[in-house]
């Protein structure tokens, strides 16, 4: 069955192709059986408000990143240290719990990042990304 003999001459050899076929077979159960992992940010998705205990909206907290690198904070130009200092004082006051960070067409995505590693630093945790931007710098 998996040994062949040849007469008188005493060699044996095995046959490893039924071997080969099950270790295949199990190569690919395993890669198929093996879960894929997503890597990547956490998001919250939103929830559908209950009629109860609704609080009127705060103002939205937006961070804009302009295409010549300007950084504005609700329409007002401001400084990267500036804008770290009002963040803490805005995390501390409480008034509102997210922040958004809109970026310029233009602008390349890791002046984007800076600006929400500078939030999240700042201890922001809920950190919304605006997609578009009607009135570009």
């Amino acid at each position: 069955m998996g040994m062949t003999g040849s007469g008188n001459s005493g060699k044996c050899a095995i046959n490893v192709t039924p071997m080969i076929d099950v270790l295949l077979v199990l190569i690919i159960i395993f890669m198929v059986i093996t879960p894929t992992m997503p890597k990547g940010l956490p998001a919250a998705l939103p929830q559908e408000a209950s009629g109860e205990n609704t609080a009127p909206p705060g103002r939205d907290v937006v961070i804009s990143v302009a295409r010549d690198g300007g950084i504005y904070l609700n329409q007002d130009p401001i400084e990267y240290e500036v804008l770290r200092q009002r963040l803490a004082g805005l995390y501390r006051a409480g008034s509102v719990n997210h922040i958004f960070v809109r970026g310029a067409r233009e602008l390349e995505f890791r002046e984007v990042v800076r600006v929400i590693d500078l939030v999240r630093g700042t201890g922001w945790d809920r950190v919304g990304l605006l997609t578009h931007q009607t009135a570009d710098r």
